[in-house]
């Protein structure tokens, strides 16, 4: 089996590692997306929201510098109601303003648009860290511009 084409595996703990980190950071804009994988879990509750269900999503964008993987995760509440909504409006499963069955056997495989920002914390190191989040999906129909563009 060449090195390209090798399944992801338990590693031992005398075995040798050659790979580099992948990780991408994205620069703010609007990207398009493919839902690589759901998983269901569930929130234990915060502050802001009580236990709930949530999805979490892997989200699949193609950059310059390579494909890129964030995690989002949609709680299913209905507090957070709207995001749901704008996520599958986003992969095109709803129409603005329409009632739907969430159709999770549909969600794998599906694209859309989002707009992708940075996420800044403090590690328990005290460092600053930064990542990547969703701040918004688009509609399906929804045609974004850049600058100048009509």
């Amino acid at each position: 089996m060449s090195e390209n084409n090798t399944v992801d595996r338990e590693l031992g703990w005398d075995e040798e590692i050659q790979k580099d980190s992948d990780f991408i950071m994205l620069p703010e804009g609007d990207y398009d997306f493919t839902v690589d994988s759901f998983e269901r879990g569930r929130h234990p509750g915060s502050e802001k929201l009580p236990p709930c269900n949530k999805a979490i999503l892997k989200l699949r964008i193609e950059s310059n510098e390579g494909p890129a993987v964030i995690t989002h995760n949609l709680f299913l509440h209905t507090k957070t109601e709207g995001m749901i909504s704008a996520f599958f409006t986003a992969i095109g499963q709803k129409k603005k303003g329409e009632k739907v069955k969430m159709n999770w056997n549909a969600v794998i495989g599906a694209t859309g648009r989002c707009k992708i920002g940075m996420h800044t914390w403090k590690g328990n190191d005290g460092e600053e860290r930064k990542s990547n989040e969703i701040k918004r999906f688009y509609e399906k129909e929804e045609k974004q511009f850049k600058a100048g563009e009509f």
